[in-house]
């Protein structure tokens, strides 16, 4: 992405990203912010612009410690809860092993850092926990 020009760097990227949205390149939603970095070469204040004006047009929404969505699509619930309904389908029992933060990280499409959070909430609760081995382990099944 080219550093000066007469729109504003964060304009074009918004620009694209809209066409990118338009065009269903982007469904659902939006790559991460580091992931958009490194795609347009640009730092993470020039990103944070872009999509404030996205945001500020309608066209997307923010959900705290999930990422970016296309308006009105995507699962809103929190990460946590996304994790906790992993654990009911894929019949977890008390002992095994938790899944790691790069499995999670890959399979919901966040960063480390909302894994990490969702992971303090799961201890919090009493059911994640970290194991002899010092690897996590379910402690309790969630309720329901």
């Amino acid at each position: 992405m080219p550093q000066a020009s007469p729109r504003g760097t964060y304009l074009q990227i918004s620009e694209s990203l809209r066409q990118k949205i338009s065009k269903s390149q982007i469904s659902e939603a939006l790559p991460s912010e580091a992931e958009l970095m490194r795609t347009y070469g640009v730092g993470r204040s020039t990103i944070g612009r872009a999509l404030k004006a996205l945001k500020a047009d309608g066209v997307i929404e923010s959900v705290q410690g999930a990422g970016w969505y296309v308006a009105g699509t995507g699962d809103r619930r929190p990460l946590v809860d996304k994790v906790v309904e992993l654990l009911q389908e894929d019949g977890v029992k008390v002992g095994d092993a938790f899944p790691s933060e790069k499995e999670l990280c890959e399979r919901f499409g966040v960063s480390r850092t909302a894994v990490r959070s969702a992971i303090a909430q799961l201890e919090g609760r009493g059911l994640v926990a970290v194991g002899a081995n010092r690897r996590r382990q379910v402690r309790a099944l969630p309720a329901g």
